[in-house]
């Protein structure tokens, strides 16, 4: 679990910013069970392939992994099941009017606990195309080149 400056994330999706052009951001927070929580506190979760929908007015996230608790009982939680986040009622309408009309996807980034709160960062998406993926990875490539040739450049002097 990474620190920084008193937020500890618990899980992050760093195939979404390879997969998706970012839009906007937003903070959400999320109805956990006890037992989910203490198994994000242990790192136990998964976002690869979740993802967030709006459902009769309420905001939900689907298909994200947390595993059962190790010392939970029979009252463990399902990894899977449909987990409600929470917003603002005019933050929703918003997130509703530009799914439906713009064609966006809500895509949870991160899972992060702030002053012992768990929240979701979500970001409104739109799919990257293979040749876009290609050009983004080249560019990285280069930036790195880049940085070495200046790096080695500072160590001759």
């Amino acid at each position: 679990m990474q620190k920084t400056a008193g937020i500890k994330i618990a899980a992050e999706n760093r195939k979404a910013r390879h997969d998706y052009h970012i839009h906007e951001t937003f903070e959400a927070g999320i109805a956990l069970t006890g037992t989910e929580v203490k198994s994000l506190r242990a790192g136990k979760a998964n976002l690869k392939d979740s993802y967030a929908r709006i459902d009769n007015g309420e905001l939900m996230l689907h298909n994200m992994h947390i595993s059962p608790y190790e010392q939970g009982n029979r009252f463990n939680h399902e990894p899977l099941r449909t987990r409600k986040l929470l917003m603002h009622r005019y933050e929703i309408n918003k997130l509703l009017g530009q799914t439906k009309e713009k064609g966006y996807t809500l895509t949870p980034l991160k899972l992060y606990f702030t002053k012992g709160k768990v929240k979701v960062e979500l970001a409104l998406t739109t799919g990257k195309k293979n040749y876009d993926k290609r050009q983004d990875l080249a560019e990285k490539d280069a930036k790195r080149e880049i940085d070495r040739h200046m790096r080695d450049k500072q160590k001759d002097y």
